[in-house]
């Protein structure tokens, strides 16, 4: 049976997705062609051997339109002849890209593929396409406020039917995680907190130095706040009215990039490529898409089930830190130790530049699976449309750990 394994993976480091950020003034497709640089130059691999480029991205639009994998790849200097592709599973992208990879190696397609994924969100603000449709009406007299203008639900009668006129939204959807797994404030605080403390320990001690490739002057992450507690967080306005998150117990907007190198045995062979990990169940799964950000929790049980593995056997987990909600309703449904969860802070710390944070949480997951020696490592995400993916993968060679049949 075929492989497909990861030979490589890098990232930028994360700025804040603002004006006066530390990487808004960089340009998306350059954010980009710094980590594929940085990957083909790490991993020793031939640029031209590359079959494809599979990059994440939401909110395609302006200086991130016109499918800036392509344009990343060609901004690096990279050969012409390579292609490149841009997906779009909301903030499930990047990792939707390593799956995309994975599959067309495993599928005897391609031997060898770069998967990541770039945002700027400095440069593109969070939701701007589904705001796109108002200002195209606009512009061409149309009624600004016809169906579609206000974004993709916007007039859909099959949608109207089926969900009614509730609210599709991020922050509604967290808010109904926390009511119904019983989340209080204060645990959502602490939670956040603890996400920076470990993020600040990580960077202090020199944890991401290896997968991050600095972008100019930019070395470090842009976001952990060593001098932030509940307390200070207490103060804060609420994002819905009635709710219990705030902007500290919810991922930071931000900019950033990551990219991986995927390969099958026969391009390990030609090419000479040492693998550092094996990708050994790649899959993704909908469910409600009003709640939206709760599908993690099915989809991990799904995955864990089809490998035939339980999750005390992962090492090292990464679940996307969206909202504290979202970690800890899936913390208390899986039992998972949270001691292995987002040992290294998440995207409430780090940042959620939404279609590269994918492929940014499987650099880290790698990383920390070598730092500690761990086997057996688990990435989920929740997902735009209420839809998560999960992949696992097994780090090649050091400590053994329990067997499992492929999932």
């Amino acid at each position: 049976m075929p492989e497909a394994y990861i030979v490589d993976a890098v990232r930028t480091p994360v700025g804040r997705g603002r004006a006066g950020g530390a990487l808004a003034g960089v340009h998306p497709a350059d954010l980009g062609a710094r980590v594929l640089s940085a990957l083909m130059e790490r991993s020793g691999a031939d640029p031209g051997a590359v079959e494809d480029v599979v990059f994440g991205c939401v909110d395609a639009l302006g200086p991130q339109s016109g499918d800036i994998a392509r344009t990343a790849w060609l901004a690096a200097g990279l050969p012409e002849h390579v292609p490149g592709v841009t997906v779009d599973r909301q903030c499930g992208s990047g990792q939707q890209a390593v799956h995309f990879a994975a599959q067309a190696v495993l599928a005897g397609t391609a031997d060898l593929v770069v998967a990541g994924g770039v945002q700027s969100m400095s440069a593109v603000p969070i939701g701007a396409a589904m705001r796109a449709g108002q200002a195209l009406a606009q512009a061409d007299g149309r009624d600004p406020g016809g169906p579609g203008a206000e974004g993709p639900f916007s007039g859909s009668l099959g949608w109207r039917d089926r969900y009614g006129d509730a609210p599709v939204s991020q922050f509604a959807g967290a808010e109904m995680i926390a009511r119904d797994w019983g989340l209080t404030r204060r645990e959502l605080e602490d939670y956040a907190a603890e996400s920076h403390r470990r993020a600040v320990r990580a960077a202090d001690e020199g944890r991401f130095l290896r997968e991050v490739a600095p972008v100019g002057g930019v070395a470090v992450d842009e976001g952990p706040r060593r001098n932030t507690s509940p307390e200070r967080m207490a103060g804060l306005p609420v994002l819905v009215p009635g709710g219990v998150h705030t902007a500290a117990t919810a991922s930071q907007v931000t900019d950033g990039a990551a990219a991986l190198l995927i390969a099958g045995e026969r391009a390990l062979e030609e090419h000479g490529l040492v693998p550092r990990a094996r990708i050994h169940h790649m899959s993704a799964l909908g469910e409600d898409p009003i709640r939206m950000l709760s599908a993690p929790i099915p989809a991990t049980a799904r995955a864990l089930d089809r490998c035939g593995m339980a999750i005390g056997d992962m090492d090292a987990i990464e679940v996307n830190e969206a909202f504290a909600a979202v970690v800890l309703a899936w913390l208390k449904e899986t039992g998972a130790d949270p001691e292995r969860v987002n040992p290294n802070g998440g995207a409430i710390a780090l940042g959620h530049p939404l279609g590269a944070t994918g492929a940014r949480l499987m650099v880290t997951l790698l990383h920390e699976l070598e730092r500690t020696g761990g086997r057996w490592g688990l990435q989920t995400m929740c997902e735009g449309g209420g839809q998560a993916n999960v992949t696992v993968i097994e780090r090649v060679g050091g400590r053994q750990g329990p067997k499992s049949p492929r999932g």
